[in-house]
């Protein structure tokens, strides 16, 4: 129970960074970590939205967290948000083309998040 809830802990405070990293400032994301230096205002709103997104789903899991009733439903989210991010990233990798490094690193960390995910939906409640 307790790898559960400090899982959860985890994602919510390691998502919740990377939402504000890039919702706060999407051009300042997108020029740093990107090589972009002209954000398209579109691309800035479609940023923040899923900044908002990835919010509300850490706050899901921090509530879950604390909350046994919604523990195992909010590890599975967790393996679905990061199991759809590495499904994309994979069509995305195979129609676009080679993205810039960083979104190979993010790819990495997204499907050791569906290993660990798994691994620790699985573990019996104590």
């Amino acid at each position: 129970m307790q790898i559960k809830k400090a899982f959860l802990i985890f994602s919510f405070v390691a998502v919740s960074i990377f939402a504000l990293l890039y919702g706060i400032s999407p051009r300042w994301f997108a020029a740093t970590f990107l090589g972009i230096t002209d954000l398209n205002l579109n691309v800035v709103h479609i940023l923040r939205a899923i900044a908002g997104l990835y919010l509300a789903l850490a706050a899901f899991w921090l509530y879950a967290a604390f909350n046994d009733k919604y523990r195992n439903a909010a590890i599975l989210t967790t393996l679905l948000f990061a199991g759809g991010l590495v499904a994309g990233r994979c069509v995305s990798l195979i129609v676009d083309g080679q993205p810039a490094p960083v979104l190979f690193f993010y790819g990495a960390l997204e499907f050791a998040v569906i290993l660990i995910s798994y691994w620790v939906f699985t573990l019996p409640e104590l």
